[in-house]
Formats: structure tokens, C-alpha cells, sequence
């Protein structure tokens, strides 16, 4: 009997220790699984809030500030491709009588404006003894309306003999309104032949521009469109031994363009800030559109134009 006992109790103790074995297990893993919910959850967040500042990171180099003048600040993408450009904006004198000027080591600079027949009767001697030394003249355009007719400027003529007639160097730019690469042949064809036997030592731009507070009929171009138009263009004037060139500002030329395959193409930039966020090559810079200069009646487009100096690169 007291055996018997003796083996029951035994049973007991050992269920018992059984029980107790998986009552602290059950703890311990209820336990163990707490603690990683309460560890992983801020862990994850963490994890999460460090990919958010990576992303951030990355967009902070991707991305830069430019200044469209209808549009204000803008954020836009960062094209590696496209040179830089070299210009140290301490070097450049603003004053408010009288014409930018710019200078370091690799650079000097030359003042000039660009005209059409919206100006006017021009006194050109008066112009000259301003200190302006070169003019972008417009040499004609395309009408923005579905029937984009190309015209002579009724000035172009006479602007350039006079300009050239006071020792004012001269360039010319056509105002498109292309749709198509036939278009912007023609477009070049039309001043070649307007040109020819004209001497011309400044570049020969190609100008697209948006149309304000108007609708035209470039307006829904493709990037692609707009970048074959203007190599169409520009490989044409090349081919005749003048300088080609293309017009834009920093909308223009970030957003509407694929920057990269004009690396090698000398361009006028229309940006009106006393010292331009645009980080890309330009060699020419339209600073104003409200100057004034001695012969001229009315608000006048002013330009700087980087001119290298011999013996550097």
C-alpha cells in the first residue's frame, strides 16, 4: 500500500513538474514575443524614417532652384550631363547708371542689346557712344498663329547697316515658331539668305520662346520636337561657317530641353535676378528687359556677353 502511495505521489511530482515546465514556457514566449512587438515596432519606424532622410538626401543633389519670371522659384531635376559653367559672380560689377561688367582670370566681358522693329527709329551714334558694343538684331519670325507665316522685320535692314555703319558688331536671331523639323529649315534657309554677304561676327540664335498670356502654336511640343528643331536649325547655320546659336531662359532650358546635347553650342540666357541660380554654361547674358540706352526710346533688353581671354581655356 505504501508502495502504491509512493508511486502516486511520484505521478503527481511529475506532472506537476510537467505543468510548471510548460507554464514557463508558455511565459517565457508570451514574454519574448512582447518584447519584440514593443523593440520592433519603434525599430521599424526608425528604419523607416532613415530610408524618408536617405530619399531627401538624394533628392537635395538631384534636384536645384531656378527662377522662371512668370513662375517664380522652381524646383527642377539636376542634368549631370550638362556642362557647368565657370562664372565667379563677385567678379561682375552691377551699377545702376551704367552697364554690367565682368572679369577674372579666364574672362572679360562685352556689352551689347538686341533690337527689332518694335524700337523704333534707332540713333545709332548715340548708341555707340553709350557703350554699347555689340546688337543681336532680329533678322525676321514666324507668326505664332496656325498659319506661321515668316516675315522680314521691317527694320532689319536698316538697324543693321546703322549699327554697323557706327562700328557696333553685329548678330542676328529669328524668332520661331516651328512645329516641325521642315519648319525649322526653312526657318534657317530664311536667314541665310537674309544674311548672305552681311558681316555677321556674332552668333546667328535661334529663339523659341513660350508666347505670354497667349496661346501659340508651339505650345504643345514635345522636348524631343523642340530639341531635333533647334539641331535642325543650328547644324544648318554651322554648315554656312556662322556661329549657331539657341535663346532660353532657365525654365526653358532645364525643363523643355535635353541640355546635354547643346554642350557644345554657344547660348544667350534671359534671366532678370542680379545674380542668375542657373548653374549650366551660358555665354551670353540677358540681365534686363527694362535698360535704358542713349538712343533708344523705351525699356531695352541689355546683355553681357563672356568673352575668353587669349591664352586660356
Amino acid at each position: 500500500m505504501l508502495e502504491k502511495n509512493n508511486r502516486s505521489n511520484k505521478i503527481k511530482i511529475i506532472v506537476i513538474i510537467i505543468i510548471l515546465v510548460i507554464v514557463v514556457a508558455v511565459i517565457g514566449y508570451l514574454i519574448y514575443n512582447n518584447s519584440n512587438v514593443v523593440t520592433n515596432t519603434p525599430i521599424a519606424e526608425k528604419e523607416e524614417t532613415h530610408e524618408e532622410k536617405k530619399d531627401s538626401d538624394i533628392n537635395d543633389i538631384n534636384e536645384i532652384t531656378i527662377y522662371d519670371i512668370e513662375e517664380g522659384y522652381l524646383t527642377v531635376k539636376h542634368n549631370p550631363k550638362a556642362d557647368k559653367h565657370e562664372y565667379n559672380w563677385e567678379k561682375y560689377l552691377d551699377n545702376k547708371n551704367t552697364f554690367y561688367k565682368y572679369e577674372d582670370d579666364k574672362y572679360e566681358s562685352k556689352i551689347g542689346i538686341d533690337v527689332s522693329d518694335h524700337q523704333g527709329e534707332i540713333d545709332w551714334k548715340k548708341v555707340k557712344d553709350s557703350g554699347v558694343e555689340f546688337a543681336i538684331i532680329r533678322v525676321g519670325y514666324r507668326g505664332y498663329g496656325q498659319a506661321g507665316k515668316i516675315v522680314l522685320d521691317s527694320k532689319f535692314e536698316e538697324n543693321y547697316k546703322n549699327a554697323i555703319d557706327n562700328g557696333i558688331e553685329v548678330g542676328v536671331y529669328f524668332f520661331s515658331q516651328s512645329i516641325n523639323i521642315e519648319e525649322a529649315k526653312e526657318e534657317a534657309e530664311f536667314v541665310l539668305k537674309n544674311i548672305e554677304g552681311k558681316k555677321i561676327t556674332y552668333p546667328v540664335t535661334y529663339d523659341l520662346e513660350k508666347i505670354k498670356n497667349d496661346t501659340a502654336r508651339t505650345d504643345n511640343l514635345t522636348i524631343d520636337e523642340i530639341n531635333n528643331m533647334t539641331i535642325e536649325f543650328c547644324k544648318i547655320i554651322n554648315n554656312n561657317g556662322y556661329t549657331p546659336s539657341i535663346y532660353g531662359n532657365s525654365k526653358t532650358f532645364t525643363t523643355k530641353m535635353k541640355l546635354e546635347q547643346f554642350n557644345d553650342y554657344y547660348k544667350w540666357y534671359a534671366d532678370y535676378q542680379k545674380i542668375p541660380l542657373y548653374p549650366y554654361e551660358f555665354d551670353m547674358w540677358q540681365y534686363t528687359e527694362s535698360g535704358s540706352v542713349d538712343g533708344i526710346e523705351g525699356n531695352m533688353d541689355i546683355n553681357i556677353c563672356f568673352v575668353r581671354k587669349n591664352n586660356t581655356k
